[in-house]
């Protein structure tokens, strides 16, 4: 980068955004001012001097990515993207944290143009970093992956700024481990090391050398203190230099561990929990604009002068990203395949004809579904280059690997088990799943490639807040969670999920997919690649499970419920609703029932989302109002099922936690057989009044 250049106007532009941060809280009547006025200077000095961003295309797939995870601090962003021409106004920062605000509390990802993710949770944004950084590396490693370091258009970097609260939660711990392990010299942390929260000074709950941690980790660490001298010294310089180093460091993420004040320069508040969380007050406000040298009477003031030199950087961006066409214009000409297939992936679209590689399963095998999921991932490996992914620890178990494919790893730390090299397909999240859900929404959001991950159903408690940040984001991640309920067996209550799938199905936007038998896994796979716009778990079985007749119908497993077996007359008395493995007893409680005269039909339902989203038309077509005997099977916790069921229905369901035993002792044990389906149907049809008894004489 050239030598810094900073003028008066600058040092006025940093004072403005101080005062901006001062006056909007002031108007909302809540947020974080301290932590944008003591970071002013950093974030003022990252997107005009050190950045490659245009704002004027705020998607350019060249530009650097910038990710806020202290989200607490949004005006750090906000002012930013006001400044530098973002679209952003003054009214749109006078109308912070109302209502239908483009400057809501926590920024949002495709709510303000130039946020980059959605943060809030302390700790996700440096993970959606992280996963950021690895989605780079990969996407260069699919389509460029000869040229020289610093040469490909798709070189670019992930900045991030953290606070104390991101550097405390458990998460920062779990993918900063990952980064410094996986050599991520694309990405450059900003810890901004204030030592005050909520509960004011952090003392009273941190005291460990964070710098000697990152260390530990394998991280590039520099330290910038503005209090080093004794008095209060924003030096930019220092800043300047030390993002320069770390932009110079290849082989390892950096982190910079950056001193400063909060709320500098209130007389009275800075420093302390006060200004961290809530507004100054109009006498303290005032008392800054003067220690600023700023009219103390007005309000959002923005010298035309200053605006003007801050948009200097839309020139600046504009010919930047001139300049990265021409490479990637060449890169194009060159490879004019890998053009192609980056133009298909970039609008998510899948390459026509791909899923005739989906495989298909003789009925009346025996299969676990998390084995065939495996088997179609290893399938869609030639024709979906953009899917990749793995497990935190559990590839065996999960089935997650694409066979024959390379892991995603410097190639010092390859194994035998796991051959690989920097641009592999494979990742290994460690035991991390917290840490492997927030990555996984940073290759998202980051583009070029559609990733999966995968755990068994129980952990994904410890993936939840990340999950959920996907389903608001709307972005199309894949959970593969296996070992998917007491049919895990001798691994005991500890790892057989109970309450998880209506837990994971009470998420808005998320789809939990679980499986009938192979081939419902196969179709299932295919309706959540289709869909771009949302997350989707998929619930699979660790035990084998036959393969049944007529689940074979991706058309049929895409609305969610179907007919799987009808009446034999076409007009059934009662319906047997069921989800994964417990729709084979369903299909034999059918045959128990058809033999009794009981006409009876069977729904699989794999995807409760899928099918409320159905017009009413089809929903009444598979559950017809008028037969109100049903059963709903799943080995869980019945919430949720009565909906389908209705009053006169039952639900076959497990309201306690499981046991240590072989899994068909619990099946057995717990009631989940034909032969209790048959009674639940029985007793449904009896509380309709179908149910009359036979004649026994007088």
């Amino acid at each position: 980068m050239p030598s810094l250049e900073w003028s008066d106007l600058d040092r006025r532009a940093v004072d403005v955004v101080r005062a901006l941060a001062m006056d909007a809280v002031e108007k909302a009547g809540s947020g974080h001012p301290g932590t944008a006025m003591s970071l002013a200077p950093a974030a003022y000095l990252l997107f005009q001097r050190v950045m490659r961003h245009d704002p004027s295309d705020p998607s350019w797939v060249g530009r650097d990515r910038f990710v806020l995870s202290a989200g607490h601090s949004s005006l750090t962003l906000y002012i930013q993207l006001f400044l530098s021409g973002y679209g952003l106004t003054l009214h749109d920062l006078q109308s912070l944290r109302q209502w239908g605000s483009r400057t809501p509390g926590h920024p949002e990802y495709g709510h303000t143009a130039g946020v980059e993710t959605t943060t809030g949770p302390l700790g996700q944004g440096i993970g959606n970093a992280v996963g950021m950084a690895m989605a780079a590396r990969r996407e260069r490693g699919l389509f460029d992956p000869d040229a020289a370091p610093g040469t490909s258009p798709f070189d670019h970097y992930i900045w991030c700024i953290a606070s104390d609260g991101d550097i405390e939660e458990g998460i920062s711990h779990e993918v900063s481990a990952l980064a410094g392990h996986q050599k991520l010299g694309n990405l450059i942390v900003i810890y901004d090391s204030n030592d005050i929260s909520i509960e004011d000074d952090t003392r009273i709950a941190l005291s460990e050398d964070v710098a000697k941690r990152y260390e530990a980790y394998g991280w590039h660490v520099l330290t910038v203190d503005w209090t080093a001298s004794g008095e209060y010294h924003e030096d930019v310089a220092a800043l300047y230099r030390a993002l320069n180093e770390a932009r110079a460091e290849t082989e390892r993420p950096t982190l910079i561990k950056l001193r400063t004040i909060i709320g500098w320069p209130a007389p009275n508040k800075k420093n302390t929990g006060k200004i961290h969380g809530s507004a100054l007050g109009a006498e303290e406000v005032a008392a800054t604009k003067k220690i600023l040298g700023m009219d103390p009477d007005k309000t959002f003031d923005v010298p035309q002068e200053v605006l003007d030199h801050a948009r200097q950087v839309v020139a600046r961006g504009r010919a930047a990203r001139a300049e990265w066409e021409k490479a990637f214009q060449s890169w194009r000409e060159a490879n004019p395949e890998r053009a192609a297939e980056f133009d298909r992936i970039s609008a998510r679209r899948l390459p026509d004809g791909w899923d005739k590689a989906l495989p298909s399963f003789e009925v009346g095998a025996s299969i676990a579904t998390r084995k065939a999921s495996g088997e179609v991932l290893s399938a869609l490996a030639p024709v979906l280059p953009e899917l990749w992914g793995g497990s935190a620890d559990l590839a065996d178990s999960n089935n997650t690997t694409m066979k024959g494919e390379p892991s995603f790893i410097p190639e010092e730390f390859q194994t035998r088990a796991f051959p690989g090299h920097r641009y592999g397909r494979t990742l290994h999240f460690g035991i991390r799943e917290h840490g492997m859900g927030a990555i996984l929404n940073g290759i998202a959001l980051h583009g070029g490639t559609r990733p999966y991950g995968g755990t068994f159903l129980v952990f994904s408690d410890y993936m939840r807040p990340s999950v959920r940040l996907a389903a608001l984001m709307k972005l199309p991640v894949v959970y593969v969670w296996t070992h998917d309920s007491i049919g895990l067996g001798e691994d005991g209550p500890t790892h057989q999920p109970v309450e998880h799938l209506w837990s994971l199905r009470a998420i808005p936007g998320l789809d939990i997919v679980r499986p009938a038998d192979a081939n419902e896994t196969a179709a299932a796979w295919k309706a959540v690649l289709e869909h771009t716009d949302r997350p989707a778990g998929i619930a699979l079985t660790r035990q084998n499970l036959p393969v049944l007749e007529g689940t074979d119908d991706p058309a049929k497993v895409a609305r969610g419920g179907y007919v799987l077996h009808d009446a034999s007359n076409g007009q059934p008395r009662v319906i047997l609703i069921a989800t994964g493995s417990e729709v084979q007893l369903a299909v034999e409680a059918r045959k128990i029932l058809e033999g009794k005269g009981v006409p009876t039909r069977v729904v699989s339902m794999p995807c409760v989302e899928w099918f409320a989203a159905q017009d009413p038309a089809y929903r009444q077509s598979v559950l017809p109002p008028e037969v109100r005997a049903r059963v709903a099977v799943e080995a869980g916790i019945g919430m949720g099922w009565r909906e389908f069921v209705g009053e006169d229905g039952e639900v076959l369901s497990l309201e306690h936690f499981g046991a240590s035993a072989p899994y068909k002792t619990l099946f057995e044990q717990y009631g989940f057989t034909a032969e209790r389906v048959v009674a639940a149907a029985n007793a449904s049809l009896a509380r309709t009044g179908a149910d009359k008894g036979e004649t026994t004489g007088n």
